[in-house]
């Protein structure tokens, strides 16, 4: 088994990515603009307004502490290593999705068909299609429910420095807004996912606030593109450390108790060892929910061993994996892995985005 392969193979997804780093430019931005405004068109005036978009909080439940116990030892899938389910984790506040529900996402940005599947439909094209996944995956386990997901890269790695140096575009409001739209209309909630370049997760994510102090809108990023070297995103896959991952977390935790949200769900994506430095002091919180997404895209024997190598031996909390509807097929023996194939894993991904 080939890990290596895996590892080049999502790099050279990444110099897909860096496509977009045209998409500063005046023609491009106006073109993107004409298919942000398609899709919101029709929303009310006061609908641009973020805050207006937010879902009613109400109160929550207390936690079925027996429930949940039960959930996590069933997606640990009848793993004895010990590993599975994760140690002396907190419970979580009330309103937790996880592991109540299995998330079905779509990941991708607006302004490129080529950076996933959120991007490459038109809108209600889109929207059907993800809920076709959705009963795939309740059709496969109908023991859990299945909640949608737009999972929406808002600060993208791109190949031009920009005015700073720091080689990131962040999306306009504007499109982060038509993104609660649409998920508005899927009863889907959102994922906000950084690629900070040769910025930081400090300097990032606080410009996002407005959006997570939404009950519905939660957080990833992403470590292949933290360069903390200087390196141009792209050239080498970059890294993130447990105090990276802490900061993130704290904030999230903070935003809960001030805001009084359920807790947010926090996703890093993870293809490889050195992605993720010092896992064991990973902190976690009864306000934030955290997700390994492996992030890899081959054939399956490819997968699956990226999965075994890198999410399996260093538990944090949830675990998440990642289908490619195009990379996936590109290998012999040119098969995406279907969800009941997904489920076999130890444990069971409770979290699934497809790109």
């Amino acid at each position: 088994m080939k890990l290596k392969n895996t590892v080049f193979s999502v790099l050279f997804l990444s110099f897909i990515t860096l496509s977009l780093s045209n998409c500063s430019s005046d023609t491009d931005s106006k073109a993107a603009d004409k298919k942000t405004d398609s899709v919101s068109a029709k929303t009310a005036d006061n609908e641009n307004d973020a805050d207006t978009l937010s879902v009613v909080k109400s109160n929550y439940p207390p936690i079925d502490k027996a429930l949940y116990d039960s959930l996590m030892k069933r997606m640990a899938n009848g793993d004895t290593s010990g590993r599975w389910p994760v140690k002396n984790a907190p419970y979580p506040k009330p309103g937790a999705i996880l592991p109540f529900k299995r998330i079905v996402a779509f990941y991708g940005n607006l302004y490129s068909k080529r950076m996933g599947i959120l991007g490459e439909l038109p809108p209600n094209e889109m929207l059907a299609k993800l809920k076709g996944e959705v009963k795939n995956w309740e059709k496969a386990d109908p023991k859990t429910p299945v909640q949608p997901a737009l999972h929406y890269i808002a600060v993208v790695a791109q190949g031009d420095g920009g005015k700073d140096g720091k080689y990131r575009y962040r999306m306009p409001d504007k499109q982060i807004d038509s993104v609660l739209v649409l998920a508005k209309k899927a009863h889907a909630i959102v994922f906000l996912d950084v690629q900070v370049a040769l910025s930081t997760i400090q300097t990032e994510l606080p410009l996002l606030e407005k959006y997570l102090k939404m009950p519905q809108v939660h957080f990833g990023m992403d470590p292949e593109f933290s360069m903390k070297d200087g390196t141009k995103p792209g050239r080498k896959i970059g890294t993130y450390d447990a105090s990276d991952i802490n900061y993130a977390s704290n904030y999230l935790t903070n935003l809960v108790k001030k805001y009084n949200l359920p807790p947010k769900i926090l996703i890093v994506h993870r293809f490889t060892n050195k992605m993720v430095t010092n896992y064991q002091n990973i902190k976690l919180h009864p306000e934030v929910q955290v997700v390994m997404d492996m992030d890899g895209w081959g054939e399956p024997d490819l997968k699956l061993g990226t999965y075994r190598n890198f999410i399996y031996p260093q538990p944090v909390q949830f675990t998440g994996f990642k289908l490619f509807y195009k990379n996936d097929l590109k290998k012999a023996p040119h098969h995406m892995l279907t969800p009941q194939e997904v489920l076999k894993y130890k444990p069971a991904p409770i979290y699934i985005q497809y790109q």
